[in-house]
């Protein structure tokens, strides 16, 4: 493999479903060597779930990969379920699959959405935690939820435009009132337009250059997607009054990279500065040439290269 690509593809040695309560079941697997370091990786949205592509971010031979998909999400069932779906029912939920797995200790690997759960999951267990990858960081405040429902229009006029006139005109002012009550509907006929065109717009917004490969319309992964990300967006990412940059305290002595693309429209590259001001032990890399997809090709290269820059530490 030459250095900065994707590991060659590999299959899970071990997978399963994990009952969580009376309604949630969890998809995990792992995959590498099963006495390796454990590495965690945790998908954006939230509601994006996982794929065989996130393992090939880890060197299979030094890493034990852990993949999982959160509630609702990808694997876990019920598919798009919004009930007893918060961001603490997911840091039980990943403690839960530690114990389970009889992991100590592991590394957190997060984007976006997942870069939140990852420091969410620190705040309160710093202890488990051997150290942070991060991508395109989100914090989960209120001008982050704003700037994606009206701020990136600033920038992709194009997609801000069809986002929200999918909405009748009396409910643009409100965006995610309005698609919120489409993409809870029960009725495919209503939540699944408005997932796709929610997907859409996120897509369209998530690379430097224009995506060659968007998400197709028909993606099963749309309707998760949409409606956990705007359950989650409605009840402020469920964080309770405390905001992540105070709770990074704790994680002050353990090592972190963050990622983040210059022009990330996503997660503007100012919730990764941030961060990494409050936390000294934090590597903040910006990409000169990049948005917010893990695939862009200088973001791909820079999180395998954290990824065997901390299988080197010992």
């Amino acid at each position: 493999m030459t250095r900065g690509e994707l590991f060659p593809e590999i299959e899970p040695y071990e997978h399963g479903m994990l009952r969580l309560d009376g309604l949630h079941e969890m998809y995990w697997e792992q995959s590498g060597n099963a006495q390796g370091t454990p590495a965690l990786f945790l998908h954006g949205g939230p509601g994006a779930g996982a794929g065989a592509m996130q393992r090939r971010f880890f060197d299979p031979g030094h890493y034990r990969i852990i993949v999982f998909d959160q509630r609702g999400a990808g694997r876990s069932m019920p598919y798009g379920e919004i009930k007893d779906n918060t961001t603490s029912h997911l840091v039980a939920d990943m403690e839960t699959l530690r114990r389970h797995l009889g992991v100590e200790k592991w590394l957190l690997f997060g984007g976006s959405w997942g870069a939140a759960l990852a420091l969410a999951y620190g705040a309160e267990h710093p202890s488990r935690c051997i150290g942070f990858i991060l991508r395109g960081v989100f914090l989960g405040r209120a001008h982050e939820i704003e700037w994606f429902l009206s701020g990136m229009a600033t920038v992709f006029p194009e997609a801000g435009r069809a986002f929200s006139e999918f909405l009748p005109e009396r409910e643009r002012a409100d965006p995610l009132e309005g698609y919120y009550r489409r993409l809870i509907d029960p009725d495919p006929g209503l939540h699944m337009p408005a997932a796709r065109a929610w997907c859409a717009y996120e897509s369209s917004c998530s690379y430097l250059e224009p995506n060659i490969e968007p998400r197709p319309p028909g993606n099963a992964a749309s309707l998760a997607m949409a409606r956990i990300e705007a359950h989650y967006f409605k009840h402020s990412m469920f964080l309770g009054s405390e905001p992540l940059l105070g709770r990074v305290g704790p994680l002050g002595a353990i090592p972190a990279i963050i990622v983040h693309g210059r022009y990330d429209m996503i997660c503007p590259i100012a919730n990764a500065y941030e961060l990494a001001r409050a936390w000294p032990q934090a590597q903040l890399r910006i990409i000169p040439r990049a948005g917010h997809s893990a695939l862009e090709p200088d973001i791909l290269r820079a999180l395998v290269e954290a990824t065997d820059e901390f299988s080197k530490l010992r």
